[in-house]
């Protein structure tokens, strides 16, 4: 969508690459200059919705603290530096480490923003593969792990993750999660706020069940307090009760079910009447959840950040899906379903209805012996395994799009493992609180400077939908799109040097997995894709392969969907994409078992021996005494990562940082509304300014992650002005579920003192 206006001004359609909702935007531009953003009316996905973070991408793009050219340290000052000197410094800094210590002395790490550039998302794996180290880190360890391994035992692929058909629902369960603010999390769902109400309009009930009234308890019919870490108890009481009260009715799914009769079992421990304490909701509440859950016709459980991000993040995770199944909400039209991407979703591809599934432990952390999960490492053993000596110790770091000393517990002693590396080389477009460590940083380009296509959201969207957004603006001279920069950093790792020609590589690893799709019709599929390059190139290839694809004229297209659809014979392809204003609708979510299954037994597996096993130890956790106070962090629409902090449109307004804490705390310890007090706990401690709010529940403070810019070397000079403090600078990163590496974020015991 590309218009001209008589007053000279261009409208641009463009994806939103700030939160999850991915949200299709309509930016006005006037010759270099964005002039207006607007949520895009023909998006076929969000139909025009947009939140203050879309309009913040003109500040994103004019922020002149955001990287424009290289940096090198010289004399212990990050300084411009060329492309050629920089690549020539990680080329002269990084080789030497691998030659001496091997493959497994240098550490990667990516954040969250990597997932709103394909470019970067399709390319880090590249990267990682040429170093050929075990030691890669994500923000997935962080927040959202524990879903992709329960969803990946029970369903068999990471990514088959069921999410809330909201549009067709009339009864949905939010635990711990706040989709008013994130729009979603591992559920892309724009305008969650329109769509709930919508819900309740046509007679439906929405509850949530949250230690804080949040923005989506606000417009839900029932909120309900719980005890932070409470949730395990909760979730298997609600279970316990199905089978009880002989509420459990699988529908179509019965003949697709492994692990009825262990599940049962497992859970007959876990009445309501002796969970109620632990989790603070009453045996009453509790029976009467599953008994509504049970009876909705359309409806479904979805749990998010709350529930992972804490020592029983897997045995949520995967309890969630247990209630859906047993209540026969799972892949139905209004409860859990489970959505068909275009592209990129293993779960579409190969033979349907079975699979490998999933393994973890491959290999393990060299010092805490952590497993691996999903080809990582929990983040937080990243500080130790750079601190300890010995083989294999991380002595060079390349950070993708990431913060961890800021969204990692143990910040702090993070920073100071950082400064004892031999070499660090950072992708990014900030000298932020993590990359002001680095030897050189590598800078991203702006968004609207780059072509984007959701990767990962079509896979966890409340709706099919394929879209594309070209450039707004075309990249500066001279500066590479970030897929050929990883390009060049895996060519340096593969020995062939920094001056390595990254067209000809990039042909070469395209060509080795059109091999595995296309065998002996590689050439013709190469021909068929000569005119593209990078990420375009990998998408086309995708597309074409996917479910509503022809393969190249290799598969046939279903003749009722092409016509349907409108698209043809050959289905889905990019041009056909490219060339739809807003995108191209897929329809609503479909039921997609058994052909979405990728376990062996080609079954759901509702009782995975793993998860069993640690059940045990949630049951010996029930009489553990409660702390006086304990912490949780919290989000807010204008601040879901910490770079937002320092863009002029979320920035303004009232200071988000704030400790929130119950009047009746308030009272009991002399806090103030806007004073200042300290918070500590066994690890750390900072200086918080408190905001009594009776959304809070007594016993818990919330403090918002993702704050602390007053850190030296960092360059954001408007977060800066108002820095907060780093909740997780009070987290034990040793504290972590031991089945997914998940960092523990909530829960920790704190204390708290006027000051």
């Amino acid at each position: 969508m590309t218009e001209q206006s008589p007053a000279d001004e261009r409208s641009s359609y463009r994806i939103c690459p700030l939160c999850e909702a991915c949200c299709g935007l309509e930016v006005r531009t006037r010759g270099a200059q964005v002039v207006g953003i607007r949520g895009a009316q023909n998006d076929v996905f969000s139909a025009g919705y947009i939140c203050p973070k879309g309009y913040a991408l003109k500040d994103l793009h004019e922020d002149p603290d955001r990287l424009r050219t290289p940096l090198i340290r010289r004399n212990g000052e990050l300084v411009p530096a060329s492309w050629d000197e920089a690549f020539a410094e990680v080329e002269r800094r990084l080789l030497p480490i691998l030659t001496a210590h091997g493959r497994d002395a240098v550490g990667i790490t990516v954040g969250n923003p990597s997932a709103h550039k394909f470019g970067l998302l399709l390319y880090f794996s590249r990267l990682a593969k040429a170093l050929g180290t075990k030691n890669v880190f994500s923000a997935s360890t962080l927040d959202q792990m524990p879903k992709q391994l329960s969803s990946g035992l029970m369903f068999g692929h990471w990514l088959s993750i069921a999410v809330p058909d909201i549009e067709r629902s009339d009864y949905l369960l939010v635990i711990g999660a706040n989709p008013v603010a994130s729009n979603g999390s591992l559920w892309t769902v724009p305008d969650f706020r329109g769509k709930a109400k919508a819900l309740r309009a046509r007679g439906g009930r929405l509850v949530v069940i949250d230690p804080r009234r949040s923005e989506t308890a606000d417009v839900a019919d029932e909120h309900l307090s719980i005890r932070p870490g409470g949730d395990v108890f909760l979730l298997a009481g609600m279970v316990h009760t199905l089978f009880d009260e002989s509420l459990v009715r699988l529908g179509r799914l019965a003949e697709h079910i492994n692990g009825l009769a262990e599940v049962q079992a497992a859970v007959l421990p876990f009445a309501p009447e002796r969970m109620a304490a632990r989790c603070g909701i009453e045996a009453a509440t509790i029976r009467r959840l599953a008994r509504e859950l049970a009876a909705a016709p359309r409806g479904c459980v979805y749990a998010r950040i709350g529930t992972c991000t804490q020592s029983f993040g897997t045995l949520n995770s995967w309890l969630v899906d247990v209630l859906n199944v047993l209540t026969a909400k799972l892949d139905e039209p209004g409860g859990a379903m489970f959505p068909r991407a275009a592209a990129f979703a293993v779960n579409t591809a190969g033979k349907p209805g079975s699979g490998r599934g999933i393994v973890t432990g491959r290999h393990a952390s060299r010092v805490s012996g952590a497993p691996e999960v999903y080809g990582e490492l929990p983040m937080t053993v990243l500080a130790e395994e750079i601190e300890t000596p010995g083989t294999g110790q991380i002595r060079a770091l390349i950070t993708v799009a990431c913060n961890p000393v800021l969204s990692c517990p143990g910040g702090p002693r993070l920073a100071r493992a950082l400064d004892s590396l031999d070499f660090m080389v950072s992708l990014d477009i900030y000298v932020n609180e993590t990359t002001r460590h680095a030897d050189v940083v590598l800078p991203d380009l702006s968004p609207l400077q780059d072509s984007h296509y959701d990767v990962a959201f079509p896979q966890l969207s409340f709706r099919n939908h394929a879209r594309y957004s070209a450039p707004v603006f075309e990249p500066p001279a001279g500066h590479p799109p970030e897929w050929q920069a990883l390009l060049r950093l895996a060519a340096i790792a593969l020995g062939r040097g920094a001056r390595a020609d990254v067209l000809a590589l990039d042909d070469e690893l395209a060509e080795a997995e059109v091999r595995k799709l296309a065998g002996d019709a590689t050439p013709l599929v190469m021909q068929a894709v000569s005119a593209l390059r990078g990420p375009d190139r990998l998408l086309e290839l995708a597309l074409r392969s996917g479910p509503y694809g022809d393969l190249f004229g290799m598969k046939r297209v279903d003749p009722a969907w092409a016509l349907d659809s409108g698209l043809g014979a050959d289905g889905l392809t990019l041009a056909k994409v490219r060339s739809a204003p807003g995108g191209i609708d897929l329809g609503p979510l479909q039921p997609r078992i058994p052909e979405v299954l990728r376990t062996p037994s080609g079954r759901i597996e509702l009782a995975p021996p793993s998860l069993l096993a640690d059940l045990p130890r949630a049951l010996a956790d029930l009489d553990t005494p409660a702390p006086e106070m304990v912490v949780i962090g919290r989000r807010d629409v204008r601040s879901n990562n910490s770079w937002m902090h320092n863009l002029p449109t979320l920035a303004k307004g009232p200071f988000r940082g704030t400790a929130l804490v119950h009047p009746l705390d308030a009272a009991r310890l002399g806090l103030a509304d806007g004073a200042a007090a300290r918070l500590s706990s066994e690890h750390g401690e900072v200086a918080v300014f408190m905001e009594i709010s009776a959304a809070m529940s007594p016993g818990v403070v919330s403090l918002p992650h993702g704050w602390g810019h007053d850190l030296p070397g960092a360059r954001l000079s408007l977060a800066a002005t108002r820095p907060g403090v780093n909740l997780n600078a009070l987290l034990d990163d040793s504290q972590r579920d031991p089945l997914s590496g998940n960092a523990v974020l909530s829960g920790e015991a704190v204390s708290l003192v006027a000051v």
